[in-house]
Parts: C-alpha cells; sequence; structure tokens
C-alpha cells in the first residue's frame, strides 16, 4: 500500500488480500454480493504462479479475481480515506461491519461506518461512553485487539453488557488504535460482529497494522493542513470584526461556520456554541443615552475577552446578541467558562441571558447554534418571570 500527498490530494493504493504481509497471508474474503466466506486456496496460486513461470497455458478459462481491489481514486482528505478503509475492510473480511471512532472528553464517537445489515450496527454520530467500549479497552493494551469470541475475554464482559443493553450483541470483534505522531491515541478502527469467529481472524492483524499506520499518516498531512487553512482563515476573520467592541461581526462568525463545519465533522472534534443576549441594553439607551449603552456593550466584550480562551471565536452578532464557539470544549468545561461569564458579568454590571448547546457531527454548528438560541431565550423567560415575582 502506499499513501501519498500530492497538491492536497490523499492517494492511496490498498494492498490486495492476497498480498504477503509480514509473511502471513490473509484466509478469506467476502466478495461483493456473497454472504459466504470464499478459502483462499494457496495450492492454485502455487500451481498458477508455476504455469506462469513456465510459460504454459492454464487450461479452461481464466476466473476473476476475488482479490482484485476496486479502483482507487484520489481523496482528499482523512475522512474520505476512513470511507475507503471500511468498505475495503468490509468487502475482504468475515466481519458484519467496520468502522473508524475518536475519543475525546471520555466519549467514543463513530466518524465512519460501513452501512448496517439486518439491523445490526452503528451508525455515523452515534457516542458512546469510552469507559464502556471495547475500543478503549483494547487502545489502552488491557484487551487483545482480536476477539474472535469476546465472551470468552473478561476485560471486555462490561462492553459487551453495555452494548447489549443498547440492542447490540457483539460476539466478535477487532481493533487496532490510531495513533498520532505525538503518540496521542486520536481513535480507534473496528470490526463487529453478532456471531463468533475461528481462530483464523487473528490473521488480520497484520492488515489491520497497515490501514492503522496508513491512516495515522493521512491525519498528520490532513491536520496539518487543516492548520494551515486555519491560519489563512484567521487572517481573514481579523478584518470582520466589530468597530465597537473588536470582536467578530456577524460576517465572520458565519465565515468561521462555513469553513470550520467540515473540518469538525470530519474529525469529530469536541466543540460547544454559546449564544448571550444582553437585557438592560434598551433601558441603558432610553435612560442614559447611547454612548452609556455602547460603554455597556464595551464591558460585555471585555468580560467575554477575560474569560474565554484565544482559541475560542467571540463574536458580536447583532445589537445585543454575542456568540461563543468554544473550540475543543466539551460540556463540563463549556459549564465552567458560563460560570466565569455570568461572574464577570455580575462583576462589570452586565446583565445577559444566556444559553448553549455541544456541537455534533450530526447537527453541525448550525443545530448547536439554534438549540443554544432556544436556551437562552427560555433563560431570558425565566429571568423575566423571577423579576415579575419580586417586584410584585
Amino acid at each position: 500500500m502506499h499513501c501519498r500527498v500530492e497538491g492536497g490530494h490523499t492517494s492511496v493504493d490498498f494492498p490486495t488480500p492476497s498480498s504477503r504481509l509480514n509473511g502471513r497471508t490473509p484466509v478469506s474474503v467476502r466478495s461483493e454480493g456473497e454472504r459466504g466466506h470464499r478459502a483462499y486456496d494457496r495450492k492454485q496460486t502455487r500451481e498458477d504462479s508455476v504455469n506462469n513461470s513456465t510459460g504454459r497455458q492454464a487450461s479452461g478459462p481464466v476466473p476473476a479475481n476475488p482479490f482484485a481491489p476496486a479502483l482507487l481514486l484520489p481523496t482528499r482528505g482523512f475522512d474520505a480515506v476512513s470511507e475507503q478503509v471500511v468498505g475495503y475492510l468490509r468487502s475482504v473480511t468475515p466481519m458484519k461491519q467496520w468502522a473508524v471512532t475518536r475519543f475525546a472528553h471520555g466519549t467514543e464517537t463513530i466518524l465512519t461506518a460501513s452501512p448496517e445489515l439486518d439491523g445490526f450496527g452503528v451508525a455515523p454520530g452515534d457516542d458512546f461512553p469510552l469507559d464502556k467500549a471495547m475500543c478503549h479497552r483494547m487502545s489502552s493494551g488491557d484487551g487483545p485487539r482480536i476477539a474472535p469470541d469476546t465472551r470468552a475475554v473478561r476485560v471486555y464482559d462490561e462492553a459487551y453488557r453495555y452494548a447489549a443493553d443498547q440492542g447490540m450483541t457483539i460476539n466478535a470483534y477487532v481493533g487496532t488504535p490510531i495513533v498520532r505522531p505525538n503518540g496521542e491515541v486520536f481513535g480507534s478502527i473496528c470490526g463487529l460482529d453478532p456471531e463468533t469467529k475461528d481462530d483464523s481472524l487473528r490473521d488480520l492483524e497484520p492488515l489491520l497494522d497497515l490501514l492503522s499506520s496508513m491512516l495515522s499518516a493521512v491525519l498528520d498531512a490532513d491536520s496539518s493542513a487543516t492548520e494551515a487553512a486555519r491560519d489563512l482563515e484567521q487572517a481573514r476573520h481579523d478584518a470582520d470584526t466589530d468597530a465597537l467592541t473588536g470582536l467578530l461581526n456577524r460576517r465572520g462568525w458565519e465565515r468561521f461556520i462555513e469553513h470550520e463545519e467540515a473540518r469538525f465533522r470530519r474529525f469529530g472534534d469536541p466543540a460547544s456554541v454559546v449564544m448571550i443576549d444582553l437585557d438592560r441594553l434598551k433601558y441603558v439607551n432610553d435612560t442614559q443615552g447611547h454612548d452609556a449603552g455602547d460603554r455597556y456593550i464595551q464591558r460585555t466584550a471585555d468580560a467575554l475577552r477575560a474569560t474565554t480562551r484565544d482559541s475560542d471565536v467571540v463574536a458580536r452578532l447583532g445589537g445585543d446578541e454575542f456568540g461563543i464557539i468554544a473550540v475543543g470544549a466539551g460540556q463540563e468545561r463549556t459549564r465552567e467558562m458560563i460560570a466565569r461569564i455570568s461572574q464577570a458579568f455580575e462583576d462589570a454590571g452586565v446583565a445577559g441571558s444566556i444559553g448553549y448547546a455541544p456541537f455534533t457531527v450530526v447537527a453541525g454548528f448550525p443545530g448547536a447554534q439554534r438549540t443554544a438560541d432556544e436556551r437562552m431565550y427560555e433563560a431570558k423567560r425565566r429571568r423575566r418571570e423571577l423579576l415579575a415575582e419580586h417586584v410584585s
């Protein structure tokens, strides 16, 4: 197998299953549209080799090569190569489903998966507690990478029961970690099946080593390209600022989402969207004048800058509306940030209603923003009700 990055394209040449890997040969293959497994006839291969070397014509029609790889076109990124990997593994192994996953903030997220069959399997966007996942046990070194019968592996007992509670019986498991160049485990390639397998399943190990190394290389190249693109986008964002606060304006906010949406979906990176609406701006403008209102807005912006990180995206979206994209933040970190914002608002004499929602690979940033908006307006309604009760 070869992996090349040329002009922003990643080209991948997969090995045929008949290629020897570390001196071992895969023993079975699932042909497209075929439910059974065709054993690799090593004896016939040797005979064909002899015929070819002696120049003798083999008798009878030449059978179709069940190991010929599908035509693979150049791909652009980690997500596209992941799709090719799971499709390839699905076609040449006995496992019913394959997936590429991401580990982050105590959760395993399915990034790419081969289609479910007969109601068995997982789908892109599915999340599972990391401590209940076989992939986590495997990548930490506690469990084997190949388990033809998961019920015989005690360390997988809890993960087996959790999956069964979710309606999925995993009686055979295959997995290998995807590792970044710095040694951090990004996620996994995993195969799942409701039926136990025989020990020949272990012959997949060299192929898994090869494919996980390839995905790690593509991940590194794609991440580097992504960082460079983000740097360029940041330079453009610098021009999309709100004159009063120095924060991004709505155009800068929307430009960020437009360009980052696909990247966050590709890698399953964690993020949260926070929406804020000021509660007293109109009152300040009406009673103290617009200069005082401008200072009120500037104090809000200062409080947000003081309580967010440089990597977060902070924008003034309208007259009294602000938004934050907390990059890399899970729910716990987001709640901590909101607590800091609330305290900073109180210290600055600013009142605002806040709502937040996590980014998901299914709903994306637009869905997270809608949910955060709804929660923000619900918080505003509760504040008004409490104020009315206090006044009465």
